[in-house]
């Protein structure tokens, strides 16, 4: 099979950062202004579009020859750009000849981006991506400031810099010098097909995109200025500072009217002084600090940025974008980190906020900030005598992690009733599960289970059931260890997992030889000409976690624990990271559920169906209002995959006409 290496540089007046893909493609300046590509090892050669060059038959030839497989670094940019360029009707015809060699170094565990891959597998100068490039982007791509030394101008051409232009096309050759030596690097670990099948989803469904409602949109944005507004000459009248806004203002306001120290003016600290202060100046300051840090409408701001000509938002959605699980990540708006919605009246909401009657929104509703808040999901609509489909999967973790380890009792909960919470408590306090029901004494014992089973999965103890907010459900402190050891007791197998994982994956750093346990298979996998170095693990499904260049060291307890290269998820670097037992079944826990979901969206696609967008376990399509069938959508989601035989799955959804939570 022959290769086509390519990478472009263009022109749009629209920020694709704020934008996405779609909408600054869409921009009627759009223009490709170079053409750099390469087949296979011959040099890489550009054409200079911005000055009038014309790409070579031959090259178009390739295109369009379905035998030859196109390169790209994040390809669905040159996928869809290209699309544009040619003019063509169904962009999605041509997918299957395209290959994203950043999905590549995705799935082998790397990081993204072209210049932090090639630094994250140690390429040589010669072929890095040159780090120029940034400065070279902001005078040829965007729109430039018009001034009097640069003529007034709006935007920078090459022969207005010639040198810096010749720069751009070297620079140009230099990305495809990379992206093309990356490819090398790990041509011996392919992306499966099944991901490439499901990489070629997932721009079809960032393609499709998903409709807005505008006149909600432009509404929250208005209620929100008028609202802040209000507040802020309220905040003023109070107190006469300039900014209330400002935390260092506001602190010396606040610690001179109650001659106290004020240790900081964040969301619990701003609560418990609610609660505590006598003086009604102070706490209506508070009040309003309080609204005014719900007010951000960057939501809604990023939903209007990147809404394209016709309504619909495209590009929400970023494949392999959680590192080493391989689930989806969230773009432009972060469909995976909305608001959750409490109101019982959505639909009266967002009438009022669509109308823009502020006074309304106060008397009904109370505090419109967290109003807004509430309403950014309903923003997501159907198409035009279409209807919402919303169907998720149940405990899908819950269930996977059962699965895997073999746990019967669970098994047997999510076969049959499914009350989780309640099974998990009494089989931690040898409580009739029947017994705890709402009016028995017994209920609250089903809190401690619900805790324990949000905290305990993945090796969590003490720390994990505080985090997960165990002291705000009426816990104490003291009672947690024994929930801790309760919990752990009664799922010994799942405990037990989490140690054999350990055990495997030490055991295959020390002797290199591969081990087999519960459906999957530890391995060290390498290539020595190209310096690669992998723990893998291979998943029911086929495909591979993969952690690059693992060691074995000790940790701060004196004890052998297994280290590896990765994204520091605090840091956001490159570095040495550690891990145990159970955050490895946490990572195959989640990547097993995500082989779920794909298996769910392949089917709900072969079905015909449209998908939107969709977050972790849940799936949203959109549907003809006579064709919307709930109990279909839900059986297709619960039926058995081949590759996880026992595993119970099972899914519940409604039908709505805007996105909201259940």
């Amino acid at each position: 099979m022959k290769h086509l290496s390519i990478d472009l540089e263009t022109f749009s007046s629209i920020d694709i950062n704020k934008a996405g893909l779609y909408r600054y493609v869409q921009s009627p300046d759009f223009q490709i202004l170079l053409f750099a590509f390469a087949f296979d090892d011959d040099p890489v050669q550009v054409v200079d579009l911005a000055q009038g060059e014309k790409i070579p038959q031959h090259v178009i030839s390739a295109l369009w020859d379905p035998n030859i497989i196109k390169h790209a670094y994040n390809a669905s940019f040159e996928w869809y750009c290209l699309s544009k360029f040619f003019s063509i009707s169904n962009p999605e015809a041509w997918l299957p000849q395209w290959q994203d060699t950043m999905l590549h170094g995705l799935y082998c565990g790397y990081t993204a981006g072209l210049a932090a891959t090639g630094a994250a597998l140690g390429l040589p100068e010669d072929k890095k991506k040159m780090s120029i490039g940034q400065a070279l982007i902001r005078t040829f791509c965007v729109p430039c400031k018009p001034t009097k030394s640069n003529g007034y101008r709006t935007r920078t051409l090459p022969h207005h810099e010639p040198e810096k232009w010749k720069l751009f096309k070297q620079y140009n050759v230099q990305d495809v010098v990379t992206e093309r030596e990356i490819e090398h690097r790990l041509s011996a670990f392919p992306v499966p097909e099944q991901e490439q099948k499901l990489w070629r989803l997932d721009q079809q469904i960032n393609n499709y995109g998903v409709m807005v409602d505008q006149d909600l949109i432009e509404g929250a944005l208005y209620c929100s200025e008028k609202i802040t507004d209000e507040l802020m000459n309220e905040a003023i009248k109070i107190s006469g500072l300039d900014n209330p806004k400002s935390v260092q203002q506001l602190s010396q306001w606040l610690e001179e009217e109650t001659e106290e120290e004020i240790p900081n003016l964040q969301k619990d600290t701003v609560k418990n002084l609610i609660k505590t202060t006598e003086d009604e100046k102070v706490k209506r300051m508070l009040e309003i600090r309080q609204e005014l840090s719900k007010t951000s409408v960057k939501k809604y701001t990023a939903m209007k940025e990147a809404v394209c000509d016709d309504g619909r938002i495209r590009g929400l959605l970023q494949f392999y974008g959680a590192n080493r699980t391989g689930r989806w990540a969230g773009r432009l708006v972060q469909v995976q980190n909305l608001p959750r919605n409490y109101l019982e009246t959505l639909s009266h909401a967002r009438d009022c906020v669509k109308y823009k009657k502020v006074d309304a929104l106060k008397i009904v509703y109370g505090s419109i900030p967290d109003t807004l808040s509430q309403l950014i999901r309903t923003a997501f609509i159907p198409s035009p005598g279409h209807i919402l489909i919303d169907a998720d999967f149940s405990a899908i973790e819950a269930r996977v992690v059962a699965w895997l380890a073999g746990e019967q009792w669970r098994l047997d909960v999510f076969n049959t009733h499914g009350k989780i919470y309640e099974a998990s408590a009494s089989q931690m306090f040898g409580v009739p599960i029947e017994k705890i029901v709402k009016g028995n004494p017994e209920y609250v014992l089903r809190q401690k289970g619900k805790v324990a089973e949000l905290a305990l999965g993945y090796q969590g103890s003490v720390g994990a059931l505080i985090k997960m907010g165990a002291l705000n459900m009426g816990l104490t402190e003291e009672e947690l260890p024994e929930i801790v050891q309760r919990w752990r007791s009664s799922n010994k197998r799942i405990v037990d997992l989490w140690y054999a994982v350990e055990n495997a994956a030490l055991s295959v750093i020390r002797t290199g030889q591969p081990v087999g346990i519960k459906n999957l298979l530890f391995a060290r996998e390498g290539n020595y000409n190209t310096g690669q170095d992998f723990l893998t693990i291979t998943l029911p499904s086929g495909r591979k976690l993969f952690y690059v260049k693992p060691f074995i060291a000790q940790n701060d307890r004196g004890q052998d624990a297994l280290y590896y290269h990765g994204m520091n998820q605090n840091s956001k670097k490159w570095e040495t990271v550690s891990t145990y037992g159970g955050k490895l079944v946490e990572n195959i826990t989640q990547a097993v559920a995500r082989d779920c979901l794909a298996e769910s969206l392949m089917r709900l696609t072969a079905a015909g169906y449209k998908i939107v967008f969709h977050v972790h376990d849940e799936v949203v399509l959109d549907v003809p209002e006579e064709k919307a069938d709930l109990n279909q959508v839900c059986e297709i989601m619960g039926q058995p995959i081949p590759w996880a035989p026992g595993l119970p799955l099972k899914a519940d959804g409604f039908i709505t006409k805007y996105f909201r939570k259940d």
